[in-house]
C-alpha cells in the first residue's frame, strides 16, 4: 500500500484529529480523541482505509459516511449538518472540495456547489489544550435569496459511546445531570427561549457506560451562542455515531441575499478520560485567552437578599461599613436604584438615577463605599423593558414582538430589540453615561426573562438572531471604552451560561439559588464548561430566602469557596461574633483564590449518596483544599473513607481539617488523624482515602492538603 497524502493530521494538548480527504464527495473524520502520537504516512493511510464502510445489501452502492458537512444529496439519510432552500425550491446541496489549507494545528477547507450556487468554509483548529472547535461559514453564490433552515458543525464519536449525559433544570435548579442510553436514533436538545435558558445543557456528553469524573472516556460538545440553539448525539443503522450543535434559527430568519454570509457559532469538542479532564480541556483553553480575568478576584458583597427594593442612602452605608469590616473589596448596588424602579412592575429602561430615591445621585454611596477601600459595581438589565416606563411608552417600536399585542408577559417585563439602531443607541448612550459619571469597577449585567414571539414588529421577521449580534456587539464596545470595566452575566440566575456570552463577560452568576445543597450539583455540572474563577458563589443569610431552608455559616461558606466568593447577606443584622467569623472564611477564601484561579478542580467519584467530596488541586500541585459535605445521613454512621485524588502521587503531603470547620458535634470524639500531624502521599490519598469528620447532616468540613517537603 503505498502512503497517501491526502489525509490530514492534527495534534496539540494530548488530542488527535485526523481528516480523510479522499472520501466522497467531502472529506471525513478518521480519529477524534486521544493522542496517537507521531504517525507516518503509512500509518496515517491505513488508518483511514480501516475506516471505510463496506457496501452492504439494501444500501446505497455507496455505503454514506459521516462527512465533515454530511446533507442528503449525499445520500446521508440521517440528520443533515445543513438544510435550505430557494423559496421552497433549490433544497438539493452537494458540496465538494475545493481547497484545503493546514498547520499542525488547524485546518480550512473550502467547498463549493456550483449548481446550488453555494460555498461553505469549514474550519479545524486545535487549541493549546487539546479542545476542538469547529466554525461553519456558509455562502450564497447564486442569483436569488437562499434561506438557511440548519447549519452546524459535527464531531464524531466511538462507536461504544452508547451513554450521554445532559443538563436540565428551571429557576433556582439549574444544571441537573441526567443520564440514558445512547440507543439507534437521535437524543435532541433544543433551546427556543432566546438565551439557553435555566433548562439548557452546557454540555451534551456521550462515553462509555458507566463514565464518571475520574473514569471512563468521554467526548462532550458546547455551543459557544447566547441565543437560540441546538445540540444533538446520534447514532447510526449505518455504524456511524456522532455529536453535531449550532445555531437554532426561526423560520424564515436568516435569508443570505446574493453575496451574503452567515457562521455558525464556534462549536466546542472534548474529550477525556472521565469527565474532570474533558473539563479541564474547557478550562485550560479559556484560561489561555488574552483577556481572561487575571488579577485576584475581588470578594464581591451585592445588595439583592439585603435591601431587594429598599434603597436607603443609611441602610446602604451601614452595610458597606460591615462589608469593609469582613474584608469585602467589591459592593454592588443591585436593582431598584433608577427611575420610578420601587419593584420589579415599572421603569426598566429607564435607566437615569431615581432623583426622589437619591436626590444627589448615586455619589453619596460610590463615595462613601470607595472611601471604605471597596470598588463600587451597579446592576443593571439593558436588554429589558417594563410596559410601564417613559421608554416603552415614547418608543413601543422598540419592543420585540410578532404581533400588534405584546408577547406573554413574565416579570412584567418585555424586551428591547436591540437590533433596531434607535434602541441600540439609546441603550449605549445611557450605559456609557453612567460608566463616565461614576466610578463603576462593575456591571451585573441580568436577563430577567425567556424571549418569546421575538420579532421585528407585527408581521416581522424573527430577531432572536440579530438581537444576540447586538448583545455581543454592545458589550465588546463597552469593554473597548472602559477597558477596566469587569461585567457579571446573570440571567435569572444561571439561565445564560455559555462561552458566548463569557468570552464578553467576567464571571456568571451561577444560579439565584444559595442554597448551599442545591449548589453542590448546580456548580459541579455548570464547571463541565466554566472556570470556577468565572463562577460567583455567595455564602448568605443561615435562613434561605429561595428554599426555605436553614443551614449553618460553614457550609454555606465551604460550598462557595470553590468558585468566585462572595456575599449576599444583610451584614447590619448580624452581630460582632458573627462578622468576626465571617471575616475569618473571607481571609481563608483571599488565601485561596490563586488555587481556585489557576488549578484543577476534583470531584471524586464513588463515595456513599449522602457524602459530597469535591476540591481543588494547584496547578503546580503542592497545595489542595477539599470540602466533605454530609449532605444526608447514609446506611454508615460515621461514614466510610474517603480519597482526595489529584495530587502528586510521590509527593508528601500534610493534611489536617481546617480550624474553619473543626469542631465537633455531641457524641463525636475527634479522629486522631486529624488532631495529630498527618503526613501522607498523593498516591495514599487517591487510592486509601481516609475517614472524614463530619458533624452533623447537612454540615461540611475542610480539609487544607500542603506539600510536607
Amino acid at each position: 500500500m503505498n502512503p497517501r497524502d491526502d489525509v490530514i493530521h492534527l495534534r496539540r494538548g494530548g488530542t488527535t484529529v485526523i481528516l480523510d480527504l479522499s472520501t466522497a464527495p467531502l472529506p471525513s473524520f478518521v480519529h477524534w480523541g486521544a493522542d496517537l502520537g507521531p504517525l507516518p504516512p503509512a500509518a496515517l493511510s491505513s488508518l483511514a482505509v480501516a475506516a471505510r464502510p463496506q457496501r452492504v445489501s439494501g444500501g446505497l452502492d455507496a455505503t454514506p459516511r459521516l462527512t465533515l458537512l454530511p446533507t442528503e444529496a449525499a445520500g446521508w439519510m440521517f440528520t443533515p449538518a445543513l438544510e435550505g432552500h430557494r423559496d421552497g425550491a433549490g433544497s438539493s446541496i452537494l458540496f465538494s472540495l475545493v481547497s484545503v489549507s493546514s498547520d499542525e494545528h488547524a485546518v480550512s477547507l473550502e467547498l463549493a456547489d456550483v449548481e446550488a450556487g453555494l460555498t461553505a468554509r469549514i474550519d479545524l483548529s486545535l487549541g493549546v489544550a487539546g479542545l476542538l472547535t469547529q466554525r461553519v461559514t456558509l455562502r450564497n453564490t447564486g442569483d436569488t435569496t437562499f434561506t438557511v433552515d440548519r447549519l452546524q458543525a459535527v464531531f464524531p464519536l466511538p462507536w461504544e459511546a452508547t451513554e450521554i449525559l445532559d443538563t436540565t433544570g428551571h429557576h433556582l435548579r439549574e444544571r441537573a445531570p441526567q443520564r440514558r442510553a445512547l440507543a439507534i436514533g437521535t437524543h435532541l436538545r433544543e433551546s427556543r427561549r432566546g438565551r439557553p435558558g435555566a433548562d439548557a445543557t452546557v454540555l451534551l456528553a456521550a462515553g462509555r457506560p458507566g463514565f464518571g469524573f475520574e473514569t471512563g472516556q468521554v467526548h462532550g460538545l458546547h455551543v459557544a451562542w447566547s441565543g437560540n440553539h441546538r445540540v444533538l448525539a446520534e447514532r447510526t443503522s449505518n455504524g456511524d455515531a456522532f455529536l453535531a450543535g449550532g445555531e437554532l434559527f426561526q423560520p424564515g430568519e436568516v435569508v443570505l441575499a446574493p453575496g451574503e454570509e452567515i457562521s455558525t457559532p464556534p462549536v466546542m469538542g472534548s474529550w477525556g478520560e472521565g469527565l474532570s479532564a474533558l473539563s479541564y480541556r474547557f478550562h485550560d483553553e479559556w484560561r489561555a485567552r488574552p483577556q481572561h480575568p487575571s488579577r485576584p478576584r475581588p470578594i464581591t458583597l451585592n445588595t439583592w437578599e439585603a435591601v431587594y427594593f429598599d434603597h436607603d442612602l443609611r441602610r446602604l452605608t451601614a452595610l458597606a461599613d460591615a462589608a469593609a469590616e469582613v474584608g469585602v473589596e467589591r459592593f454592588v448596588l443591585d436593582d431598584g436604584w433608577f427611575l420610578g424602579r420601587r419593584d420589579d412592575t415599572a421603569g426598566l429602561g429607564d435607566w437615569l438615577v431615581d432623583p426622589i430615591v437619591w436626590p444627589e445621585g448615586l455619589h453619596p454611596l460610590v463615595d462613601h463605599v470607595r472611601g471604605l477601600g471597596m470598588e463600587f459595581g451597579l446592576w443593571v438589565e439593558p436588554e429589558m423593558v417594563n410596559p410601564d416606563s417613559e421608554l416603552a411608552r415614547s418608543h413601543p417600536e422598540w419592543i420585540l414582538r410578532g404581533r400588534a399585542d405584546l408577547p406573554p408577559s413574565a416579570r412584567q417585563q418585555q424586551v428591547l430589540n436591540l437590533a433596531h439602531p434607535g434602541a441600540y443607541r439609546y441603550i449605549a448612550e445611557r450605559l456609557h453615561a453612567l460608566l463616565e459619571e461614576y466610578p463603576i469597577a462593575y456591571l451585573k449585567w441580568d436577563h430577567n426573562r425567556d424571549l418569546v414571539d421575538a420579532a421585528a414588529g407585527p408581521g416581522g421577521a424573527a430577531r432572536v438572531h440579530a438581537t444576540t449580534l447586538a448583545l455581543y456587539r454592545l458589550l465588546d464596545e463597552l469593554k473597548a471604552a472602559h477597558p477596566a470595566l469587569e461585567i457579571e452575566s446573570c440571567a435569572s440566575g444561571g439561565a445564560r451560561v455559555d462561552l458566548g456570552i463569557l468570552d464578553r463577560t467576567d464571571r456568571i452568576w451561577t444560579s439565584d439559588s444559595l442554597d448551599p445543597l442545591e449548589r453542590l450539583p448546580n456548580q459541579r455540572y455548570t464547571g463541565l464548561v466554566v472556570p470556577p474563577e468565572m463562577m460567583g458563589a455567595h455564602l448568605t443569610t443561615p435562613h434561605l430566602h429561595t428554599s426555605g431552608r436553614t443551614v449553618d455559616l460553614e457550609l454555606s461558606a465551604a460550598v462557595a469557596l470553590i468558585g468566585h466568593f462572595g456575599i449576599e447577606w444583610d451584614l447590619t443584622g448580624t452581630d460582632p461574633a458573627a462578622r468576626a467569623r465571617i471575616a475569618k472564611w473571607v481571609d481563608y477564601a483571599k488565601s485561596l483564590r490563586d488555587v481556585i484561579a489557576t488549578g484543577r478542580p476534583v470531584h471524586v467519584d464513588g463515595t456513599d449518596p449522602g457524602v459530597d467530596v469535591r476540591g481543588v488541586v494547584a496547578a503546580d500541585v503542592s497545595r489542595a483544599m477539599f470540602t466533605i459535605v454530609q449532605t444526608v445521613t447514609d446506611a454508615a454512621w460515621p461514614p466510610g473513607r474517603v480519597r482526595m485524588p489529584g495530587l502528586d502521587d510521590d509527593r508528601l503531603y500534610r493534611v489536617a481539617v481546617s480550624s474553619l470547620t473543626g469542631g465537633q458535634g455531641a457524641g463525636q470524639s475527634p479522629l486522631e488523624w486529624a488532631t495529630s500531624d498527618t503526613v501522607l502521599t498523593g498516591r495514599q490519598l487517591s487510592i486509601v482515602g481516609l475517614r472524614p469528620m463530619v458533624q452533623q447532616p447537612q454540615q461540611a468540613i475542610v480539609v487544607d492538603v500542603t506539600a510536607a517537603d
